[in-house]
């Protein structure tokens, strides 16, 4: 985007907001890769319950985002029209949600965990581990999804640095305990799950803290009318998220029943594909707090030049990725697994993954785009068609033609390439104009 065009102010705001946000929100996947490294030295069974599991648990937590976007959009808009008791009550009434949810997904996943792992398809070797974990990193439920409310209320204040801190500690945490637990003491994959745990309950007691102090130390109390709006703008961001992963999460069980090394596999190049996707999404934070700002203040044309400058820098961040990534598909794969029936899976469709980052770089910043105007109906309507009608399908078809990971990989193409198309239509001009009437804004 720089090349060609002197950088302004929009881009510098969009800098400021959206680098610390690259780095916070690889912190999860970050989480994620850490525990498949040091997990990997144990062996494909371990690797493959891991692998299990880290779908599952993007899955159920991962659908409670709206707990962010929802936070980060509506205390932007607030903001932006100078309402700052109205961006204070919307955050309390997201901590309230998180902690009631938190307790429900909680006894949820130690009740199921069985019907869960069977699901999955974790069976005969692979089941007992998937188990062990499962039970042990479910007790991270209600402090993940305070950390959730937590980054949604920085990044609608566009401090995206707080968030940052927060999470390079955590990760310094996990890294550590988890290492000391899996080997020096023997623990295993249980190790693995207790250093994550551990990481994200200090996590969430340094967001609560920083974000009393960010918000003047309000009174936590429960606010009807203010909850009534959380579940409006949630309702959307919840289906959502909900038709894009259960997508994901079915993708995973397709894995699983491909076999052991083929899940292993898989495993690994979604985890980096995570990790990646989320670091691109920094731009898309700086989307959501920028144009909900700006529209907030009643100021569309602002947000339509800003969301032209975004989407710009997205696009050619995926394009300077790409090739990176694909010269590394010789070196980064051995970070997480020796098995050489593993590697292979992986080699088959790095290359793939390495080219779909551009496309990437639209998709996941136009969401960001979407979120900031309330346009959420659309995102849903959007997002599912490409879920369950390109992924799914297609990773089905791969299962009875025996396609293997490569066709796993083709449907995560024809994913992004349905997501790509409608998102570029709806942030072209005419699409612009019919989001601001629908959202009255």
């Amino acid at each position: 985007m720089a090349f060609g065009y002197r950088l302004d102010a929009t881009d510098r705001e969009i800098g400021r907001i959206a680098i610390p946000a690259m780095g916070a929100l690889a912190a999860d996947p970050l989480l994620s890769l850490v525990d498949t490294a040091l997990v990997g030295a144990l062996g494909r069974i371990p690797l493959a319950a891991l692998g299990i599991n880290l779908a599952v648990f993007t899955t159920l937590f991962v659908v409670f985002n709206f707990l962010t976007y929802g936070t980060t959009a509506e205390v932007a808009r607030h903001r932006g029209a100078d309402d700052e008791v109205g961006a204070v009550t919307y955050a309390l009434q997201a901590l309230w949600m998180a902690l009631a949810l938190g307790v429900v997904l909680l006894v949820l996943l130690q009740a199921t965990a069985p019907l869960i792992a069977q699901a999955m398809g974790a069976t005969g070797e692979v089941r007992d581990p998937t188990l062990v974990y499962l039970r042990i990193r479910a007790l991270a439920a209600i402090p993940f999804l305070i950390i959730m409310v937590g980054h949604g209320v920085f990044r609608g204040l566009k401090d995206t640095t707080t968030p940052l801190k927060i999470a390079l500690w955590a990760n310094g945490v996990n890294i550590a305990l988890s290492y000391v637990l899996i080997h020096p003491v023997g623990m295993g994959i249980a190790g693995a799950a207790w250093g994550t745990v551990i990481a994200q309950l200090g996590a969430a007691a340094v967001f609560l803290r920083q974000g009393s102090q960010a918000l003047g130390s309000p009174v936590f109390r429960f606010d009807p009318t203010a909850m009534r709006r959380m579940i409006r703008v949630s309702r959307d961001l919840f289906l959502r998220t909900l038709s894009l992963l259960s997508a994901t999460l079915i993708t995973t069980a397709i894995a699983a029943r491909m076999g052991i090394t083929v899940v292993a596999g898989h495993q690994v190049v979604r985890e980096v594909w995570t990790l990646l996707a989320l670091t691109l999404d920094g731009f898309a934070i700086a989307g959501q707090a920028m144009v909900g700002t700006a529209l907030g203040a009643r100021r569309a044309d602002l947000a339509y030049q800003q969301t032209k400058r975004l989407l710009g820098w997205g696009v050619a961040t995926g394009i300077v990725l790409a090739p990176i990534v694909l010269l590394l598909g010789g070196i980064a794969p051995r970070l997480f697994t020796r098995d050489m029936g593993v590697l292979v899976e992986i080699d088959q469709v790095w290359w793939f993954m390495a080219a779909l980052l551009p496309i990437g770089g639209l998709v996941f910043i136009a969401d960001g785009i979407l979120m900031g105007m309330g346009d959420l109906r659309f995102l849903l309507w959007s997002t599912a068609l490409a879920s369950l009608g390109a992924l799914v399908p297609i990773g089905l078809a791969a299962l009875w033609l025996d396609g293997g990971i490569v066709g796993l990989w083709i449907g995560m193409a024809g994913l992004m390439l349905v997501r790509g198309v409608t998102c570029a239509w709806r942030l072209s001009p005419p699409g612009w104009e019919r989001a601001l009437a629908q959202n009255a804004l």
